[in-house]
């Protein structure tokens, strides 16, 4: 460690506390406390109610949460797929071909995802792709953000993995199709279930390319969330912000014990 004394290591954890509760503490209380508020001109809110949740678990509201989730659970799920795949075929490709291979699944992190829903729209506004106004341009946007997390965090993981393993069992007359399931998929099984808990993660809290694409029927719950505060509805818009951190975490847990599964066989 840099830090060799006990003084020394009591102010790093004392100021990486405040960091934590100013940043992160802080606003997420005070987005609790707007969720049960029916008034707050004071410090604190005044007027205690749950009747901003019964709002938001009902109506426009609620649709928009079951679109998060499937949107989520859909982009995650094909992020993966596609991005194992990916991994797995570049893992053997040329020097050459890997890096131009990873330079342009990692091109999106570089774009701003406005400006991603901006060339999704252009590009598919007409025939024979026009999926403009439908939901599948969402699920097109939420992918492209998303793929290249899952093949990053799969490349990674395929990198630490003994090659010696596939060969011993193709060593044994085991079938290319049989080593894939057997032993490569199952080595990297906990990356792809961390790959996808980020996936699902960052599909139920995106917003600018959304706002560029929903169209009404399909419409995210950070989308409703941000309308709902550019309205003024502010108390509404912090009790849907609580149950969409909820529903994450809900979510990531789920795939973490997953995980923790995989790790252990």
């Amino acid at each position: 460690m840099l830090l060799w004394t006990r003084r020394s290591r009591l102010l790093v954890w004392l100021v990486f506390g405040v960091v934590f509760l100013a940043v992160v503490a802080a606003p997420l209380v005070m987005i609790v406390l707007a969720s049960f508020a029916g008034s707050w001109t004071g410090v604190l809110p005044s007027g205690l109610t749950g009747a901003h949740y019964a709002e938001a678990l009902s109506g426009e509201t609620f649709a928009s949460l079951s679109v998060s989730v499937q949107t989520g659970v859909i982009t995650s799920l094909v992020s993966v797929l596609i991005g194992t795949w990916a991994a797995l075929a570049v893992d053997h490709a040329p020097p050459r071909l890997r890096r131009i291979a990873d330079s342009l699944f990692h091109l999106p992190i570089a774009v701003p995802s406005v400006v991603l829903g901006l060339a999704l729209l252009v590009a598919f506004s007409r025939p024979p792709l026009a999926f403009n106004g439908t939901r599948w341009i969402v699920l097109a946007g939420h992918l492209m953000i998303l793929l290249p997390f899952a093949y990053s965090t799969v490349s990674a993981a395929l990198q630490r993995v003994d090659p010696l393993l596939a060969q011993a069992a193709a060593s044994l007359g085991a079938r290319p199709v049989r080593v894939l399931l057997r032993v490569r998929l199952p080595v990297l099984l906990p990356a792809m279930s961390a790959s996808a808990g980020l996936a699902l993660a960052m599909s139920m809290g995106e917003l600018g390319a959304t706002m560029m694409l929903y169209p009404p029927d399909w419409r995210t719950l950070p989308a409703t969330i941000f309308t709902l505060t550019d309205r003024g509805q502010v108390f509404l818009a912090s009790a849907s912000t609580v149950l969409l951190l909820v529903v994450t975490l809900a979510g990531v847990v789920l795939l973490g014990l997953v995980r923790g599964k995989a790790s252990a066989r």
